[in-house]
């Protein structure tokens, strides 16, 4: 089955002309057309689009690129020229929002030639940690259709274990892509913050949004980093640091590297099975020649506290834009009030109301120092605990998810615990360094379990040549993938 190719697989073939770019493509079609139904991941189908641009690349010839005829699914949330683009939001989706510009990550991989066939279903504007708020219905955990495929790319996360694209595009802002990567049993890059453009993707918290990809290979993400890296200028968040030949590193040697494995992220809200496999994990790892060693990270336990601050104090400033008059919803109304209230009661979910709100109150006069200052500094400090951890180690080894995927449904009305789920992921975020996250074992209920490996800022080549290694010495023959009738 074509659709089961991972990025490089599926180019060695093409280049040699063992297949084509519209078998590859008409492949993961098939495959979203027979398993969708269950999986509910994919909210609009690009194929025509896909298929013609697949001719065309086929009658070129030319597969220079890695990418050139490979198909993609793309998060709700990446601007797309002519192609509908809601943030799986009832205030974009009812009104046929149709961006007239490309974002730049979704340029980059046209310029090369990569095929997008459609839009991956996201929690409402990326808010959410389950892939349970958006306004197309919740995403179904390929593993088990009960339960979740994290969020808030879960979309992303479950086409891509379920083979319904090649990978799959992702952000990042507190977990979004390196949850659902663990809950699904994929891998999932979130690259450090400025490292790829946020032009063009629906901003939720400008200052902790990040560009990732979802993939079958941490080389796949490789692939993916190397194409849509750099400076750019229309975000003047980027870097303009070089960016380096990722694959490089993929050598599989990772003696005389030392990882850290922080106590405070082996607490007694982790799960016993979880715990268990990222240790073994860090064995693998050390039979392999690194050097593993306990390290502290004293302000992990304020992270989600201070995110819940930022995030909705970003959020309340970014949604402001969705009013019904320049984008969104319509509705009538006696006066701008009364339409704005409208517009935004029936457009927004109840996540999304809940950060605006909050974060509103947090940015209010008399509220302003005593709670987003106080995050603030708190974001602060735990930046410097990385950086200081990072002087006697190359990375991290956690847990990427304190608990496998839970039911649907089982945590949707109480937030805070929603929001803890984030524990692990969220003190990287506030710190804009890079993280990866590989699959590393399964629980006796057959539900995956990831490592999170972590890295300094700029730190991509590390978190990849320790991902590879891992990865090559316990799936030689690739990771695990669930069936699917």
């Amino acid at each position: 089955m074509l659709n089961t190719l991972t990025i490089t697989q599926a180019h060695i073939k093409l280049k040699a002309k063992e297949i084509s770019s519209v078998e590859l493509t008409q492949a993961c079609i098939d495959q979203i057309e027979n398993v969708d139904d269950k999986l509910n991941a994919v909210v609009h189908r690009n194929f025509d689009r896909a298929l013609e641009q697949a001719k065309k690349i086929d009658s070129e010839g030319k597969f220079e690129h890695t990418l050139t005829g490979i198909p993609y699914l793309a998060k709700d949330i990446y601007c797309e020229e002519g192609v509908p683009t809601t943030a799986c939001s009832n205030i974009l989706r009812d009104k046929d929002y149709i961006p007239p510009f490309n974002s730049t990550v979704t340029r980059k991989l046209n310029e090369v030639g990569a095929i997008s066939i459609g839009k991956a279903n996201c929690d409402q504007f990326a808010q959410g940690t389950s892939n349970e708020t958006s306004c197309y219905g919740h995403v179904h955990n390929p593993w088990d259709l009960e339960r979740v495929p994290g969020g808030t790319s879960g979309g992303s996360a479950a086409a891509a274990i379920a083979d319904e694209c090649i990978f799959a595009s992702g952000t990042d802002t507190g977990g979004s892509i390196r949850q659902p990567a663990s809950l699904c049993g994929c891998i999932g890059l979130k690259p450090s913050y400025g490292r790829v453009s946020r032009y063009g993707v629906m901003a939720m918290t400008s200052s902790l949004d990040t560009m990732g990809i979802l993939s079958k290979t941490v080389e796949d993400a490789a692939i993916f980093l190397q194409t849509v890296a750099g400076k750019d200028t229309l975000d003047a968040t980027t870097s303009d640091r070089k960016v380096p030949d990722y694959s490089k590193c993929l050598d599989g040697d990772v003696k005389g590297m030392k990882f850290g494995i922080p106590k405070e992220y082996f607490i007694d809200d982790l799960d016993n099975e979880v715990a268990e496999s990222v240790k073994e994990a860090a064995k693998t790892l050390e039979k392999l020649g690194a050097e593993i060693k306990e390290v502290s990270l004293p302000h992990t336990k304020y992270g989600v506290a201070a995110y819940y601050i930022i995030c909705p104090s970003e959020v309340s400033s970014n949604m402001a834009r969705y009013d019904g008059i320049r984008y969104g919803h319509t509705e009538n109304a006696k006066d701008l009030i009364e339409y704005y209230f409208n517009v935004r009661s029936a457009g927004f979910g109840d996540e999304v109301k809940r950060r605006i709100m909050i974060g509103t109150y947090a940015l209010s006069a008399g509220y302003y120092d005593a709670y987003y200052r106080q995050a603030m500094k708190v974001r602060t400090l735990v930046r410097q605990d990385f950086t200081k951890a990072f002087e006697d180690i190359d990375a991290l080894l956690t847990p990427a998810s304190p608990i496998p995927a839970f039911k649907i449904g089982e945590k949707i009305d109480d937030p805070i615990q929603m929001y803890l789920a984030d524990m692990f992921t969220v003190p990287a975020s506030l710190a804009g360094i890079c993280g990866l996250s590989v699959p590393c074992g399964m629980t006796k209920n057959n539900l995956p379990i990831g490592l999170q490996i972590l890295g300094p800022q700029w730190g991509e080549e590390t978190i990849f040549k320790a991902g590879h290694a891992y990865e090559k010495a316990v799936y030689p023959d690739g990771i695990a993938k669930p069936e699917l009738k």
